[in-house]
């Protein structure tokens, strides 16, 4: 029924996904949504996002931010990251996930995307075709208009955890 807003994967948080276990299974690229997946809602970048993009590039990845902000959010979050990016990406368009895999020069097969809300970073995420991971928000006090859609994506993750029998991945 969900299944294209089913993710590949959940985990509780990107700071707890295995990265180097992706790199060794011939992931090149990491995708990422920034509000709630990396820092709080509009939060700038910080220690530990500046941290995890340095890591990622020690380990071999090639980065790219996507998201649906007006380039100044985007670019601003970036400057200490300094890894690519999309803005206005018109996720859940597969058109802003395939635009970055061209800027990275990466595929569908080794591409990974981390992103906390269904319907807009996962259903996109797999309408491009590529790995999706859900990840729970990093801070619960959003905008209206997300936590309407919080509360539908609710049965809808359950339904994922019990098809997967399983709990999200945590470290």
């Amino acid at each position: 029924m969900s299944k294209f807003l089913f993710p590949t994967e959940y985990y509780d948080s990107t700071y707890s996904i295995d990265f180097e276990q992706y790199y060794s299974l011939g992931y090149r690229a990491v995708l990422f949504d920034i509000d709630n997946t990396l820092v709080p809602h509009n939060f700038a970048s910080d220690d530990k996002s500046v941290a995890l993009m340095k890591r990622l590039k020690e380990i071999g990845f090639k980065i790219c931010l996507v998201s649906n902000n007006k380039e100044e959010r985007v670019a601003s979050f970036n400057e200490f990251l300094q890894v690519e990016y999309i803005y206005k990406a018109g996720k859940p368009k597969a058109s802003g996930y395939i635009k970055a895999m061209e800027k990275l020069g990466t595929t569908k097969g080794n591409t990974i995307f981390v992103g906390d809300q269904l319907y807009t970073d996962i259903w996109g995420a797999n309408n491009a075709g590529i790995h999706s991971i859900l990840v729970k928000p990093i801070d619960k006090h959003e905008e209206i208009q997300i936590v309407l859609k919080r509360l539908i994506e609710k049965p809808i993750i359950w339904l994922y955890l019990m098809k997967h029998k399983m709990k999200t991945k945590r470290s």
